[in-house]
């Protein structure tokens, strides 16, 4: 059985939990209602007051809140306290728009590091670990999120942040790093470089690794386990609703407990809006239940996956979230055809391709292309040219099995695509700069 950051918490009954969310959702609701301007004309609009809000189900009268809104209100327009009781801003990425700001109270900081805490204890973190973070440091959530949980449990905090990938394998091995924590493809790269420096898995004392910040497969796990010789545990969150820590991987592995007391999950029909409920793959929806600086309510995650409260053998009772299946925004429409990368990544890693690829969607003379660019290792590309030729050969046909549509692959020679110390860039539709 696991250890436990807060066992209270994390095997409480659902009844028990399920009554400290309606609590905290009402007292949000009001909240937000007294203090975002913004949002009571929301929900005034859709005819629903804070006392409206009697039992967990009435969640659903209350509007959606989705990215447009954050832009629309840029910087500071969504925050429900003064800025003299904000001690810290994020922000993210900003790359399809302006950034989402998101503050946060010394207490929201806690609560933050708190629900890291719980992450890196499922991952086997004690006060006894060394926690090397390569997540970056600054307006991203990853760096600091992670440091805060690291720290709560009062483990050795190794603050590397992202880049300088020798120093990196340099310090993980001299540091005597028991915990990494980084995004999937980072973790790949650093494997890379070690093996590049004529190291192994073990010249490193790494026995776990809290990965998150962009899509991963089972495969890709499979193959960071295999090189650094460790567990991959996946963890989740966003800068909208408080960073990472949003929900975990505990030993188990099926999915990441969500932790309910301070986030409220619901999986809707993107579509339509409606409330599917669990055991249905529909939108993950977010509300924060505590957060008072920022506080989102039916934050549209835009993510795709499952929520289910079958038994855990770890003894956890917070409902479990499945790897998020794809996103409705990052999904390409090709002919007609639904595709995600994690599909063509999961071909890839099959065949025995290292993570390395890029996505290129295009249009030629009104009809879309796909071309899949994959870097071969070092032993494939040392094969014959006829091997080599029979190798695109198999990733065709194996994504054309997966996809139900021709993709054009073409095999690069190693360490040709751009390495990402952050999150990857995995699709590039230059359909949009023709439209």
């Amino acid at each position: 059985m696991d250890k436990y950051y807060q066992p209270e918490i994390e095997t409480a009954s659902v009844g028990d939990i399920r009554k400290i969310q309606l609590e905290r959702l009402q007292e949000q609701v009001k909240h937000v209602y007294a203090n975002v301007p913004y949002y009571r004309e929301k929900m005034d609009k859709a005819g629903v007051k804070p006392e409206d809000i009697k039992e967990l189900a009435d969640i659903a009268k209350l509007p959606f809140n989705y990215k447009q809104d954050l832009r629309d209100t840029y910087p500071y327009g969504m925050f429900a306290v003064p800025l003299k009781d904000v001690v810290r801003l994020h922000a993210s990425s900003g790359t399809t728009g302006k950034q989402v700001v998101a503050g946060y109270t010394r207490g929201d900081l806690d609560i933050w590091a708190e629900c890291c805490a719980r992450a890196l204890t499922a991952a086997g973190c004690t006060d006894e670990d060394v926690v090397h973070v390569s997540y970056g440091y600054g307006l991203f959530t990853g760096g600091l999120g992670a440091d805060g949980g690291a720290m709560k449990i009062g483990a050795v905090t190794v603050p590397v942040s992202s880049g300088n990938t020798k120093r990196q394998v340099n310090i993980l091995k001299d540091f005597g790093s028991s915990i990494l924590c980084c995004t999937p493809s980072y973790a790949l790269h650093i494997a890379e470089v070690l093996h590049e420096m004529g190291y192994t898995k073990d010249d490193i004392s790494l026995k776990a690794g809290v990965f998150g910040a962009e899509p991963w497969t089972n495969e890709m796990r499979l193959q960071i386990e295999e090189l650094l010789g460790i567990k991959a545990y996946d963890i989740y969150g966003l800068t909208e609703i408080i960073g990472p820590g949003v929900a975990f991987e505990c030993a188990e592995q099926t999915g990441m407990h969500v932790n309910e007391d301070h986030f409220l999950v619901e999986v809707i029909d993107p579509d339509t809006g409606e409330v599917l409920g669990e055991d249905v793959q529909g939108e993950i929806v977010f509300t924060c239940l505590t957060r008072k600086a920022f506080p989102l309510l039916r934050y549209r995650t835009r993510d795709i996956g499952v929520i289910t409260r079958q038994k855990c053998s770890c003894g956890r009772t917070l409902i479990k979230m499945t790897k998020p299946r794809g996103r409705t925004d990052d999904m390409l429409i090709i002919r007609g055809v639904n595709v995600f990368p994690s599909q063509i990544e999961t071909v890839l890693l099959e065949q025995g391709y290292m993570a390395n690829y890029q996505i290129v969607v295009d249009r030629v003379d009104n009809f879309d292309t796909i071309e899949v660019q994959v870097e071969m290792t070092k032993e494939l590309f040392s094969d014959t040219v006829r091997g080599i030729a029979e190798r695109a050969r198999e990733l065709t046909e194996g994504l054309k099995s997966m996809l139900n549509i021709n993709a054009k692959v073409t095999l690069l020679e190693p360490n040709t695509l751009p390495r990402s110390e952050g999150k990857a860039k995995r699709v590039i539709d230059k359909r949009k700069l023709h439209d």
